[in-house]
């Protein structure tokens, strides 16, 4: 798990065992500290209000969003919801369409966050049968929200950058090639992943 620090810790002193440029970057940088995020249908609600659009506006669409439909929004009534309703809680149609499918799935017993399963792949072929939710969503909501230790989501952009800059490659390395590196690192791929977000993030010490 990497939902603490000491089990954070455990895991990048492991990988750090098995590759020497993890072991210069905590020199550099430090450590990372965990990212937690709660667990459960309104993080994926909130990943489906964020995705493609800035930080400030995807604050303010949930604020629209939570004001309409309530701190726990409350699912009946946005699956009835008509995209101009939903509009005006600041969804696009596109959105309206992927947040009506995960309340659909949710309140169906389709997807039940309390028992996903434990194999990582299954957890996440899982997750992505919600419209909207891509691997990569799936995989940020294992790692952060339920501490995977090896879930890694080699799709993002930060990771694949930093992860080339701190493996002196030249230029970015393609997700499948990311992948390939990272295999010989399990079972603490999630560790190099949020390594490599705080070395992106943060000044030298």
């Amino acid at each position: 798990m990497v939902a603490t620090q000491a089990s954070l810790d455990a895991c990048v002193d492991a990988l750090c065992g098995l590759e020497p440029a993890f072991a210069r970057a905590i020199e550099t940088y430090g450590r990372p500290e965990p990212r937690l995020r709660p667990t459960g249908h309104v993080t994926l609600m909130r990943t489906i209000v964020g995705q493609q659009v800035s930080v400030a506006a995807a604050s303010s669409m949930w604020n629209k969003l939570e004001n309409a439909y309530g701190a726990d929004p409350d699912l009946a009534a946005i699956r009835a919801a008509d995209d101009a309703t939903l509009r005006e809680a600041g969804l696009s149609r596109q959105k309206a369409g992927y947040m009506r499918s995960l309340c659909g799935m949710v309140e169906d017993g389709e997807v039940n966050f309390d028992h996903l399963p434990k194999d990582d792949e299954e957890a996440i072929a899982e997750l992505t049968k919600i419209k909207g939710i891509g691997r990569w969503s799936a995989e940020i909501y294992l790692l952060f929200s339920e501490g995977r230790q090896d879930v890694f989501p080699a799709g993002d952009l930060a990771v694949q950058v930093q992860l080339g800059r701190l493996l002196e490659r030249e230029e970015r390395p393609p997700e499948k090639l990311v992948r390939e590196w990272a295999e010989p690192w399990s079972p603490h791929r999630g560790s190099a992943a949020i390594l490599a977000w705080h070395t992106y993030n943060n000044e030298p010490l």
